[in-house]
């Protein structure tokens, strides 16, 4: 059986692969053309965020049995068009939650302390520690959307600073917590109420734009918005003229609506901290994914077993055959 690997994985997942017989194409650093040729005869895909595996590849891969997603999101994958191909989707929903949640810390830090405008007017010569005294983050009120893992983990984190923490997720209610680490409200509440608004929600129908101009207007002037989680939530030029009219204080983007974002409305601006997409990007991360993408996908492959899939039940190896 034979596997593309679209997207860059680490040494030890691609010994996985191969150690259980599998044949790899790796296609990691090549152009969508020689991807979509690649595709045409292999059982599975494992990609990141770089490669979409649309409906085009969907038709190209006709034997295609399984895609491996290394990471969390799925926005890349025609996962209705993948369904109806019988085409497993899998991704590696736990690996990458402490990396998202500090760099998520990170960059409230980093607002918070303007520590991205010390650096760039120091490296420039001039001194301007006066112009640049930040806001600490004890007592700060802090707005989390999107209670899943790396929501939980921003709120730990964030409550051992001293923060207020309130929350927004529609699949969550005040119950599931503490009274004392988190108050769930709806949306607008949460939005209006809070010093720093962080987001942490998958990209679809019901999120996209979530954040437009007038959603801005809700929230307090002093206020900044970070996204670690999807390109798209948030309309970037809505976001562009919020800062630029004063009607929010700042904002750090770690994730764009075109990826590589190479050129964007927020290049230039001092309100914006932006990182190209580095909210999984550390070395921990990047070996776990691989790993646990690369057992997933062998297993699938060798014995029939189904774990962390999208769109069909987990089944384990003894259960496989007798379901097929």
């Amino acid at each position: 059986m034979k596997v593309l690997i679209a997207d860059p994985i680490s040494k030890h997942g691609l010994s996985i692969l191969s150690d259980s017989g599998l044949d790899l194409i790796i296609k990691a650093d090549s152009s969508l053309d020689e991807k979509l040729s690649a595709a045409k005869d292999v059982d599975g895909i494992i990609i990141r965020s770089g490669t979409k595996v649309d409906n085009k590849m969907l038709q190209i891969a006709k034997g295609l049995k399984v895609i491996g997603r290394a990471g969390v999101g799925i926005d890349n994958i025609d996962l209705v068009a993948a369904t109806r191909k019988g085409v497993v989707v899998m991704n590696t929903p736990d690996v990458n939650t402490i990396s998202a949640a500090e760099h998520t810390i990170a960059l409230i830090l980093t607002l918070a302390r303007n520590i991205h405008l010390g650096h760039s007017t120091l490296m420039d010569g001039q001194w301007n520690r006066h112009n640049l005294i930040g806001t600490e983050l004890r007592n700060k009120k802090i707005g989390i959307l999107g209670l899943g893992k790396i929501g939980k983990e921003v709120m730990t984190r964030c409550l051992s600073f001293g923060m207020e923490v309130s929350g927004f997720d529609p699949f969550v209610n005040q119950d599931m917590f503490s009274d004392k680490e988190i108050k769930i409200s709806g949306i607008d509440e949460v939005v209006s109420e809070s010093d720093f608004i962080t987001l942490h929600m998958p990209l679809n129908k019901n999120t996209e734009n979530l954040f437009n101009f007038e959603r801005f207007k809700k929230m307090k002037s002093t206020a900044s918005i970070i996204n670690v989680a999807r390109g798209g939530i948030i309309n970037e030029s809505d976001l562009a003229r919020a800062l630029n009219e004063g009607v929010i204080n700042g904002a750090a983007i770690d994730v764009f609506e075109v990826e590589p974002a190479t050129d964007s409305i927020f290049f230039g601006m001092e309100e914006v901290i932006c990182t190209p997409h580095l909210g999984a990007s550390t070395l921990e991360a990047q070996e776990n994914v691989a790993l646990q993408v690369a057992d997933q996908m062998s297993d699938f492959l060798t014995t029939g077993a189904v774990s962390n899939a999208i769109n069909m039940p987990s089944i384990s190896a003894s259960e496989a055959p007798v379901l097929k």
